[in-house]
Parts: C-alpha cells; structure tokens; sequence
C-alpha cells in the first residue's frame, strides 16, 4: 500500500523541516505552496517533497483538495505543518493501510501551548479525519475550520496514537492566528448573509469559557489551562464581534 501525505504551506519556514522528517516513511510528499516570502519552499525542496507553486488563495478548504489533486497513491494523509507524526503513530499507519478493513480514519490529536501538552479543555483527544483513500473523502469548501468529508456509507476507523500538534509555541502565535481565524471565519459567514448581536458575541464568549474551563476540565491543565479556556472565550467573541462589524458596515 502507497501513501501520499499532502500539506499546505505558506510562510512556514520555522516548521516545515521538523513535519517533513516526521513523515519519511511516506511514499510521496506534496506540499502545496501559496506564496510564501520566505525558505519554505526551498526547505521542503531539500527534503524531497514535491513542491507546487500556486499563486492564488481561495481558502483552507480549497487549498487543501488542490493539494489532494496532485496526490498520485491510493492512501493519502493531511497533515499541518505544525504538526508532528510520531514514530508510534507512522507504525500504526502503516499497519492499518496493510490490515484494516476500514478506508477512512480519525487520529486524535496532543496540542501543545506554549510549551505545555494540554490534555482537557476540549482540546483532547480533537479527533480528526486525517487518513483515507483518495477516492472515499475529500475537503469542505469552507474557507476555514474545513473538515474531510467522508463519501457516504463509509464507515470511519479510529487510530490509537496522537498526531502531535506544535500550534501556538508562544501566546503572540496565538493571538496571531485568532486574528486571522475570527478574520475569515466572519467573512464567509457575512457573505452567506448571516447576521449577529453584541449580545450573541458577548455570551458565545463566556459559554465558550465556561464550557472548557468547568465542564471541559480545563482547570485540570493549571494555569496554562485558564489561558487557554480565556483565549478560547475571546476566540469565540472575536469572531462574532468582527462579524457584527461586518453587519454594520464597519471594517
């Protein structure tokens, strides 16, 4: 069985060493490139993948099913580029391919925040569909937070071990990508003629808080935890906030 892992990059200098050596056991690797200023795609070059230059950005969703495009083996695994596959879990990807019945599968992910593993707060286990034949999934369209879409009657496996995520290494990443995030995400929703409230954008935070914080465990993780439960509730009245701008008109 031939594996192809797909990746998406732009601007990914400080990670994509680290991820591309993480799949070395995989029988091709492409990285889709969308105009990165930086060595990215010259890093990536060095380590054997096979690089495609697009200039153009329609959104994660998009992206990612180009990428899926160019992928030439029966198996395909996406990956982030912050993100890390361990030894354990190239095993247990190998064997499966091999052995299962199953042509589809989820793979809890282990994030890391700014140097702790966080282990509640509804971050764990963060199942995703990650692995699966080219021809039983692909992308949503959506702009951002896309997800694999199954063909229907497929029935999903479930790996064991953890694909190890290297999101926010310090709070400044964070902020970063909420930024970005609550940015898209009230973009496409704006655009599909979704409207919101102050009150909607100021309540969706606190239960977001309030939801990972206390009935998610996120005190479990200590004070790492509550910055994380607290980021996650700024996360959730951001992007309501930004669009209620967008519903009136202002930038």
């Amino acid at each position: 069985m031939s594996l192809s892992v797909i990746i998406i990059t732009r601007n990914e200098s400080a990670n994509i060493a680290a991820c591309l050596q993480s799949v070395g056991f995989a029988d091709e690797v492409i990285v889709l490139d969308g105009q990165s200023t930086d060595d990215t795609v010259l890093r990536a070059q060095q380590l054997g993948a096979k690089v495609v230059l697009d200039p153009e950005w329609h959104g994660f969703g998009p992206q990612k099913n180009k990428a899926l495009a160019h992928a030439t083996h029966d198996w395909v695994l996406s990956i982030d580029a912050d993100e890390r596959v361990s030894p354990e879990l190239a095993q247990e990807i190998q064997s499966v391919m091999r052995q299962s019945a199953h042509q589809v599968f989820d793979i809890p992910r282990l994030t890391n925040f700014c140097g702790q593993w966080i282990h509640h707060c509804g971050w764990r286990p963060d199942r995703v569909i990650r692995l699966f034949k080219k021809d039983r999934a692909r992308f949503s369209d959506d702009v951002v937070h896309e997800k694999i879409i199954a063909h229907p009657n497929v029935a999903i496996g479930k790996l064991m071990h953890s694909l190890l995520h290297y999101s926010y290494p310090t709070a400044k990443d964070y902020w970063h990508k909420l930024q970005l995030y609550s940015q898209a995400w009230a973009q496409q929703k704006f655009e599909q003629g979704q409207t919101t409230s102050m009150t909607r954008a100021v309540s969706s935070g606190l239960v977001a808080f309030l939801k990972s914080y206390v009935f998610r465990l996120g005190f479990l993780d200590g004070p790492m935890g509550l910055a994380v439960c607290v980021m996650q509730g700024q996360a959730a009245y951001g992007k309501y906030f930004t669009l209620y701008c967008l519903n009136q008109g202002k930038k």
